[in-house]
């Protein structure tokens, strides 16, 4: 249950068009960034939105680089509680923040006041709604308007949650303007005490209606219960669950209200009152005073204030939220001020952390971009592209190395083309697993020894014992160290091909306009089995023939099986044979210049040259059946 809760929590975030791959990239860097920070989902996926934007690049983008960086790797008052403490004690106590800004949300108007209401609704599994009063000229109460909901507040038609916002309670409930519990909600406004009503029968269930006043609104909670007294327990355990109180300070009666969860925030027993004036401000953290007295003006200019402070509450420092505002007479004079207090320490703890791998990130970035650029460079040093195809004995060769579509991934993917001393061509094709440095390090030692043992032996599968060997001494110092290759020699007499692999794709063969993977001989990855052994296969190379030697980063895609990307690679050599049958070989590399966005790809592709453009000591010597 716990995995579908995370699950379904992500996918909210999400836009629906996301793509599958873009979409799980996001998903495990919001949870991983969510895990180091110790903060909620959707911090942590407002925190990668916001890096997008500063940075000018796709959320997806930023979600690969944090999953990078962390997978290497292995949070109101003077708190206008001097708004409402102090506020609930001075009016000169007010804190203030810059002026309320409003956002739409689905062409409904939230303002701070009522994000955080619906932020705390949002978490309870409990029938709750805020609703605030249309009045008349006379300033009766002429109905009520949804301001926030829970997800369990639903309507007879089966309205439900946020659906309910800016509609009015008479569009469901038109009776209920003139029952007599209007009137309870109308002296619940006026006097600021909160009301529970005599159990109401709506079809055949029994509910209790409690009215709370939240600042210009009301606060109602439902219960389908006997017992009145739970719909009392669940208001007073939202509050706790949010970490959310609120108050109210009468400047015409002097009355000073504080909910229980505003006592509890202060950590203040409730037969002591309200914290006075003079205590909230030596609570205060002193540096905070500029932006007290920012808030203090705000208020004074009728603005609603939203506002986060620090103040000493129990030998430690909390970060407290406070948005706050006031019922005023015709000339702006404050009558009575009302404010939501709530305890976002843990929230601001979390925006700590998210900053703190922020700037790790931005670390090892520069670390990375360093490294890629020294891998990079060490590459084009080790494995040059040739630009034109290789004439070799016998066969012409050509090569494509297709980069990984993420700059950052150098490989470790190699080749080797090149004419032995008995006359025959040696043809490989590896893949260092990993990425960076370290990849193509190890691609430059096996290429290399590959290049010295064929002057002690042409025989592929030894060639891969040897090479297997050196691979495991070389695991000694890295642990995850492993790597793949096939080899293969021509012999332009004979006409014969002998090949080996370790753990490799097979190479695919091209014959009479079709394609198809050659058999596998057995050997295992270089570097997994000590003391392996290889086994070679034979097949006949003729002309109109073509060989493809690949890395896996041809095939293997995170949007399509392996086999489907096998099949893609032969329908693209047949058709590149057909079109272009005298000269495969530029129209096949022509065609194969997608980029793996994950692996990079190193494509070595082959034809025997006919036997009129061999020269005379190569020519395969005529056979009886071939003089028939």
């Amino acid at each position: 249950m716990a995995g579908q809760a995370y699950a379904q929590a992500l996918s909210s975030l999400r836009p629906e068009d996301t793509p599958d791959a873009a979409r799980t990239t996001v998903d495990r860097a919001v949870g991983l960034l969510a895990g180091r920070a110790n903060c909620r989902l959707a911090e942590a996926h407002q925190h990668l939105l916001r890096m997008g934007i500063e940075q000018h690049c796709d959320v997806t983008d930023v979600a690969g680089r944090v999953l990078r960086l962390l997978d290497r790797a292995d949070g109101p008052p003077e708190t206008l509680p001097q708004m409402v403490a102090a506020a609930l004690s001075s009016p000169a106590v007010v804190s203030p923040a810059p002026a309320l800004t409003r956002a739409e949300t689905s062409g409904r108007r939230f303002t701070p006041w009522l994000a955080t209401v619906q932020g705390v609704l949002d978490a309870m599994p409990v029938m709750a709604g805020y609703l605030t009063p249309v009045r008349d000229a006379t300033g009766r109460m002429t109905d009520l308007v949804w301001a926030a909901a829970s997800p369990e507040a639903v309507t007879p038609d089966g309205t439900r949650g946020t659906q309910l916002i800016g509609m009015p309670v008479s569009r469901h409930y038109p009776e209920v303007l003139s029952e007599a519990r209007w009137e309870v909600y109308q002296q619940v406004l006026d006097t600021g005490e909160p009301a529970d009503l005599e159990p109401v029968r709506y079809g055949e269930s029994q509910w209790v209606i409690r009215a709370r006043p939240l600042g210009p609104g009301l606060l109602f909670t439902w219960e389908r219960r006997d017992d009145p007294s739970r719909g009392l327990d669940r208001l007073d355990g939202m509050e706790e669950l949010g970490k959310l109180g609120w108050g109210e300070w009468d400047l015409v009666s002097g009355e000073i209200y504080w909910s229980p969860q505003l006592y509890r925030i202060y950590e203040r027993d409730p037969a002591l009152g309200p914290v006075p004036q003079e205590e909230s401000e030596e609570m205060a953290v002193a540096d905070d005073k500029p932006l007290r007295a920012a808030a203090l003006e705000a208020f004074r200019r009728a603005e609603r204030v939203d506002i986060v402070t620090r103040v000493w509450i129990g030998g430690r420092i909390k970060h407290l939220r406070t948005v706050a505002d006031a019922v005023r007479d015709g000339g702006g004079r404050p009558l009575r001020i009302y404010g939501i207090v709530q305890d976002v320490t843990e929230h601001q703890a979390g925006a700590e952390r998210l900053a703190e791998v922020e700037h790790q990130l931005d670390e090892q970035s520069r670390t990375l971009a360093a490294e890629h650029d020294l891998a990079a460079r060490l590459q084009r040093i080790i494995l040059p592209i040739p630009d034109e195809p290789i004439v070799l004995p016998g066969l012409k060769a050509a090569v494509r190395y297709l980069p990984a579509g993420d700059d950052a991934l150098v490989g470790g993917d190699w080749y080797h083309a090149a004419a032995l001393r008995d006359g025959s061509v040696l043809l490989a094709v590896g893949d260092v697993a990993g990425h960076g440095t370290q990849a193509a390090t190890t691609m430059a030692q096996l290429r290399h020894a590959l290049r010295a043992l064929t002057t002690l032996t042409s025989d592929p599968s030894t060639l891969l014992e040897h090479l297997n060997r050196l691979t495991c001494e070389l695991a000694h110092d890295s642990l995850e160290l492993a790597a793949t290759a096939v080899i293969a020699r021509f012999d332009p007499r004979r006409r014969e091909l002998v090949w080996a692999q370790a753990g490799h794709p097979p190479p695919l063969l091209s014959r009479g306009g079709r394609t198809a993977a050659l058999p596998r001989p057995p050997g295992p990855m270089l570097g997994v089995v000590d003391e392996a052994t290889y086994a070679d296969a034979v097949t006949t190379f003729h002309g109109g023939d073509v060989l493809l030697l690949y890395t896996d980063g041809l095939v293997e895609h995170r949007r399509r099986s392996l086999d489907a990307g096998l099949d893609a690679v032969i329908a693209t050599v047949d058709d590149a044979v057909r079109v272009a049958p005298q000269q495969p070989l530029a129209e096949l590399l022509g065609r194969l210049r997608r980029s793996n966005p994950d692996d990079d790809t190193c494509i070595l592709a082959a034809r025997p040259l006919d036997n009129l453009t061999l020269p005379p000591d190569l020519r395969p010597t005529p056979t009886a059946a071939a003089c028939l």
